[in-house]
């Protein structure tokens, strides 16, 4: 098969008899592939940023060796710089209590991989301090230069870098830049403890969770980097779409630290700048409002 759009070294061998268009976010073209063993999931770009598929790639690799057997992540079946090739989930009901339930305990022994594997770096994926160096939240790119200081890798890797583009793109008040620059100091206060790096999702919106038909929660579309927990906490509350249910079941496993409800705005930060600078709008208003808390 050859339509003009899916790479052909992406499926080549896959017998892909139609594709059919769905929805899968505003960044890819998503495809259903029906083939003699059952539907897959393809994503491509036709110019992608540099890394973008084998980050996110390396993203559901890392997910899937560390999630628990009830928190479902899609195979990656091929990949390239064009595009992936993922296993075919069909989603089901809407989120419920039990589901919300099983996604929060799920969530905290992720985050807990840490831990587990006795990781001492932030940022890339890779297990030593050579790791990933770059990375996407949605289409920005990101600096996951590793660290072993979370305060330096949120600041100067992560926050900096994504108000000093606003600003500059006219998407943020310049005045954020200094705001920023007042807080360094109290950059390990803002940042709260943490006792290891977590196996973050990165970017777990509603829209990246997924509920098949047996009721199993699924997380897609990663933005995968060790960090605080609290940053994908943060993001779950940032629009919505999870239920209390969820973060009862995560504390049952995993207490969160004191005053974590008081990081939640600093940890909403890096995705409401990413927003301004993708989509303008309030969205950079809402991160001085955020950042300017905190002064």
């Amino acid at each position: 098969m050859d339509d003009g759009t899916l790479p052909a070294d992406l499926v080549a061998g896959l017998d892909v008899q139609r594709a059919t268009p769905v929805s899968g976010g505003d960044i890819a073209h998503a495809y259903r592939l029906e083939t003699p063993d059952g539907p897959l999931f393809a994503k491509t770009h036709p110019t992608p940023s540099p890394g973008m598929f084998e980050r996110e790639a390396a993203g559901l690799r890392a997910l899937r060796e560390h999630t628990p057997a009830e928190l479902g992540v899609p195979e990656v079946l091929r990949e390239s710089c064009r595009g992936l090739v993922l296993e075919w989930v069909d989603e089901g009901s809407m989120p419920s209590g039990r589901t919300e339930v099983a996604l929060g305990a799920a969530l905290a022994h992720l985050h807990g991989a840490g831990s587990r594997t006795g990781r001492t770096h932030y940022g890339g994926l890779e297990g030593d301090a050579d790791g990933a160096t770059h990375g996407y939240l949605g289409s920005g790119a990101v600096d996951l230069t590793p660290t072993q200081d979370w305060p330096e890798f949120y600041l100067h890797r992560r926050l900096e870098p994504l108000v000093i583009r606003a600003a500059g793109e006219g998407r943020l008040d310049p005045a954020a830049i200094g705001i920023l620059s007042e807080l360094e100091p109290r950059a390990a206060e803002l940042c709260g403890p943490i006792s290891h790096p977590a196996l973050l999702h990165g970017d777990l919106w509603a829209g990246n969770r997924l509920v098949d038909t047996d009721g199993r929660n699924w997380l897609i579309d990663p933005a995968c980097f060790w960090g605080h927990p609290e940053v994908d906490l943060a993001m779950m509350q940032l629009f919505g779409g999870f239920g209390p249910e969820c973060l009862d079941a995560y504390q049952d496993v995993s207490p969160l630290a004191d005053g974590w409800r008081d990081r939640v705005a600093w940890y909403q930060l890096a995705p409401l700048l990413v927003h301004a600078i993708l989509f303008g709008g309030g969205y950079g208003a809402a991160a001085l409002r955020a950042l300017s808390r905190y002064r």
